[in-house]
């Protein structure tokens, strides 16, 4: 993957930070732009074609919170919560309302400059799977998943999914009948170790869910194997 072919845009109301995140994606041949709150992000995604954003989450004027729900509304670009709090809230939080991944200040530099690649990578390979017949139309009962369009639909409606819940989503409906365990999601998701995944992989699948189904608490798609994991219903 050439980074210099990629836009992240690092969004936080502490000029240090933003100058040293920076540093470390410039070292990796990405390109950077910069923004002090969420509102001066939204201007600047008008402006630029922007492939990643990190986006913290306490700012004046618009938090990392509210701004991601107002990408979330009109672009599925992968976004990175940086989050001075130890707790889950904020991160679970970020995820409810469309983050792809968070990283918890301090952070280690070389830990966020990695996981600014791996999003990228998947990004911009959304849906490349290995194999025959990658480009055909899967259709489970009425939900459809088109991979040259990237597209999910639900008896004919498009279904806005987020970069993350597209890859579950095509994940699971490309082995549909067989059963993924928290950590074989992630590790296939996010290409990465599965260490301490349950709470991001179910906050997503409850995102999913709620998009997909029409009762999210008796889903007829996306099923829970008690103990095991998910699958998707043939």
């Amino acid at each position: 993957m050439d980074n210099e072919n990629y836009n992240v845009l690092v969004v936080d109301d502490e000029r240090e930070i933003r100058d040293a995140i920076e540093i470390y994606l410039k070292n990796e041949g990405v390109r950077v732009l910069k923004a002090k709150d969420g509102l001066e992000a939204l201007e600047l995604l008008t402006e630029h074609t922007v492939h990643l954003i990190i986006l913290d989450v306490m700012m004046p004027r618009l938090d990392g919170i509210g701004a991601t729900y107002k990408i979330r509304e009109k672009q599925n670009i992968p976004i990175i919560i940086l989050s001075a709090k130890s707790e889950d809230t904020d991160k679970i939080l970020g995820l409810q309302v469309g983050a792809d991944d968070y990283v918890t200040k301090p952070f280690n530099p070389m830990e966020l400059v990695a996981r600014v690649k791996s999003q990228l990578r998947r990004y911009v390979t959304l849906g490349n799977y290995e194999g025959a017949n990658q480009n055909k139309v899967i259709d489970l009962k009425g939900l459809t998943l088109d991979p040259s369009a990237k597209q999910v639909c639900l008896h004919g409606d498009p279904v806005k999914l987020t970069p993350i819940e597209y890859k579950i989503v095509e994940l699971l409906m490309r082995n549909a009948g067989r059963v993924f365990s928290i950590n074989e999601i992630y590790e296939q998701v996010w290409q990465e170790p599965g260490f301490n995944a349950e709470n991001t992989v179910a906050v997503h699948i409850r995102k999913i869910r709620e998009k997909i189904e029409i009762n999210p608490k008796n889903p007829t798609y996306l099923k829970v194997v008690w103990g095991i994991g998910y699958k998707m219903e043939k």
